[in-house]
């Protein structure tokens, strides 16, 4: 009995590359938990709001491709700041492969805060994102 097999096997050949369907638990902010599932624009909508709200590189439950970096931000410029955002939110969203772009990108600077607001161009619609708030 041969213990390599006699046949080769070309991996790749017929394989057919399928997106992951949005389908997802939906988890209440307002109450805490989690009820229910959801699908499509809304299970998507919840999917950017984690991402933009998980910190990249600090829990280990997350692959190191999951979440936004602000914390380089701390203690930066303000115009510093206000000039890198688009960027960092783009590069965090787009390890999700369902998001195509970021459009009408808009950040208003407050005494301590700055709020973000955008339009998120993705597999399953435009999707605005309001009231992003980042302390600085």
């Amino acid at each position: 009995m041969a213990l390599i097999p006699s046949s080769i096997i070309n991996i790749g050949e017929d394989v057919e590359i399928v997106s992951q369907p949005t389908y997802t638990y939906y988890y209440d902010t307002v109450n805490k938990r989690i009820i229910g599932n959801i699908d499509g624009k809304q299970a998507m909508k919840q999917a950017i709001y984690k991402i933009i709200e998980t910190e990249r590189y600090e829990y280990l439950i997350y692959d190191w491709n999951f979440g936004i970096e602000l914390e380089s931000l701390i203690g930066k410029d303000i115009l510093f700041i206000s000039a890198e955002l688009e960027r960092i939110f783009l590069e965090a969203l787009k390890q999700d492969d369902r998001v195509l772009s970021l459009s009408d990108f808009i950040i208003k600077e407050e005494s301590d805060s700055i709020f973000i607001s955008f339009t998120a161009n993705t597999t399953e619609g435009n999707i605005d994102i309001e009231g992003v708030t980042i302390n600085v």
